[in-house]
Formats: C-alpha cells, structure tokens, sequence
C-alpha cells in the first residue's frame, strides 16, 4: 500500500467506480450515467487510490447529524485481500464530518459480518423503549 490517498469522490470519478463495480455480479446493471448520479447525490463518498488508481470506494448517505448508512463498499477485485477495505472502512469511520452522528449504519450480507465486525460495527438487534415498551424495530423496504 504505498502512495495511498484517501480522497472524497464527486460525479467526476464515475468511470473510476464503475469500474470497481464491475467487478461483483450484483452490480452489472449499473451504468456510468447512473454511478455519475449516485455520486452527485451522495454527501460523502470516499475512495483510496494507490498511485493515481482508485483501488477501493464507499458511499455514505447522511444529515452529519442524526443518521449516516455505508452503502457500495467495493475493492478493486484484483487487490482484494490486501487490507484496502479495512483502510477504507476506517477512513469512513473516521471521517470528522461524520463526528456528530452516534452510529453509522450498513447492511451486508451475513458472509462479510466478521469483516465489519473487525471494522468497529456490531450486529444490531434493533430494540428501544417504545412508550413503557420494549420493541423490535425491523427494516422495511418499499421495492419500486
């Protein structure tokens, strides 16, 4: 990992990401014109690039106050296994303009949980006092 840059990422790094994506299955629809939207749209966006190459990503959408979630969090296929998603993980947990908001949020799938467990994040079986009550909040999705 030498010459390695933490840096934001704006709509001008779409065809930097794209071709990260490209390199899992589960993002093969995404376009360059989309990415470039996303990116656009996105509050904080960090990358980390060795020597001029964007090897790793990470969107996060957030208020910087209340509520901040982890989304798109890829390496460059060739260069997994070499730490760039521990690094990555941490410049985004890190990140100062996210020091206001208590916990940041991902979801994944259950085969990358020791990960992100090693990245600080816990599993959370979302409970509260609800009224006198204690409730299970459970994530909704509204599929379009």
């Amino acid at each position: 990992m030498t010459d390695l840059a933490i840096v934001e990422l704006g709509p001008e790094d779409a065809d930097d990401y794209l071709e990260l994506y490209r390199g899992f299955e589960w993002w093969a629809d995404r376009d360059r014109a989309n990415v470039e939207r996303a990116l656009e749209h996105t509050p904080l966006a960090v990358g980390l690039r060795e020597a001029g190459e964007l090897v790793a990503a990470a969107r996060t959408l957030t208020d910087f106050v209340y509520y901040a979630k982890v989304y798109d969090v890829v390496v460059a296929e060739s260069r997994r296994g070499e730490g760039f998603g521990a690094r990555l993980m941490e410049a985004v947990t890190e990140t100062a303009a996210l020091d206001s908001v208590d916990v940041l949020e991902l979801r994944c799938r259950e085969g990358l949980v020791p990960f992100y467990e090693g990245a600080g994040f816990e599993v959370d079986d979302v409970r509260a006092d609800v009224d006198g009550h204690d409730e299970a909040f459970v994530t909704m999705n509204y599929q379009r």
